[in-house]
């Protein structure tokens, strides 16, 4: 398979600089629809901020159509009260645990675009003051607080930098590529996979690829909200394959090292003829997998199903070891997924 990696790599460092909480995603949007731009792809965008790519295939007048989705909304916050001190109280956005995010820098954006940074600490920060009762508050949003890098003392002082109720919080990413190929970065969910599919855009039209059915790839912005691809699919898909990703952890086999393939998830049991032609080429191929099944999970694919499209579904991806948290794969892992997209794409 003739395509540099380290494009792949590329992407996935530019997309993970740029803030996409769930709900505040037009900056990346415009990033990704300028990458589509210069190689000059179909694509269309709904009305709620979705980019759908279409690569037409051998079969452009057959009414059997492909779907590889990845969501490029991520966790974050967003500020609830500005309280009588000058702090924020926050409410999440998307499913983590709090403290996760305790000690994180920060930023937050305003409804005119003006950003501030701060950091995300519990209402206890220091054991110097508050002693064991620090650490043994419970970590949930109302513990929390964002104390921003501003001389504010008050709401009134908050008020006049514009900040509001409902602005958006996004976390710190930490983004770290080892030399041993290791990824260390918040929002591996689901950018790792994003930068795959836009590496699969990009080995398509370098390459002057052709697949047998046009295939479409779905970039959705509202998966950590449970609805971002319940509508707009293309009438005529009989395929459905969220690129997601795998979650290695204790009782699980999945891997950082490897295309991860979900047999079924909280939403239940994905479509088995297509997990089998998923599994058997990857044999075929020589890609590296692993077959899992995640008890609290859902995906873009369960998603569509949820809302009424009549599809057969498969969930994929890099392994991403602790999700939802500090997350870590392997570069291995995002070879190993783009490898599986490729060559599934290009099969009958």
């Amino acid at each position: 398979m003739n395509y540099d990696l380290k494009k792949i790599e590329k992407y996935l460092k530019d997309i993970l600089t740029i803030p996409s909480v769930t709900g505040s995603t037009e900056k990346i949007t415009k990033y990704i629809l300028s990458e589509l731009d210069k190689k000059k792809v179909t694509y269309s965008l709904t009305n709620k901020g979705n980019i759908l790519v279409t690569l037409p295939g051998e079969n452009s007048n057959c009414n059997y159509e492909r779907v590889f989705s990845g969501h490029v909304d991520t966790l974050g916050a967003m500020v609830k009260e500005i309280k009588p001190s000058g702090t924020l109280a926050l409410t999440p956005v998307g499913g983590f645990m709090m403290n996760s995010i305790e000690g994180e820098n920060c930023i937050v954006e305003t409804l005119d675009e003006k950003t501030y940074t701060g950091t995300i600490q519990t209402i206890k920060p220091s054991v110097h003051i508050s002693g064991d009762d620090a650490k043994t508050l419970k970590r949930d949003p109302e513990n929390m607080e964002v104390v921003l890098d501003e001389k504010v003392f008050s709401k009134e002082d908050v008020e006049k930098l514009g900040v509001n109720v409902g602005d958006f919080i996004s976390f710190d990413t930490r983004t770290l590529i080892t030399e041993k190929g290791f990824v260390k970065s918040r929002h591996l969910d689901d950018k790792a996979s994003v930068s795959v599919l836009l590496g699969f855009i990009d080995y398509v039209v370098t390459n002057n690829i052709k697949l047998p059915y046009t295939t479409h790839i779905y970039i959705t912005t509202y998966e950590e909200v449970g609805h971002g691809a319940k509508a707009s699919i293309p009438v005529n898909t009989k395929e459905f394959i969220a690129v997601d990703m795998g979650a290695p952890g204790p009782g699980q086999n999945s891997s950082e090292y490897a295309v991860c393939i979900c047999a079924k998830d909280s939403s239940g049991p994905y479509d088995l003829s297509l997990r089998k032609k998923l599994i058997n080429l990857c044999k075929e191929k020589d890609i590296n997998y692993r077959i899992d099944i995640y008890p609290h999970y859902g995906s873009d694919a369960s998603a569509a199903l949820a809302a009424g499209w009549d599809l057969k579904t498969a969930l994929i991806g890099p392994g991403v070891f602790a999700s939802h948290a500090y997350e870590r794969t392997h570069l291995d892992a995002l070879e190993a997924t783009f490898k599986l997209v490729s060559e599934y794409a290009q099969c009958k």
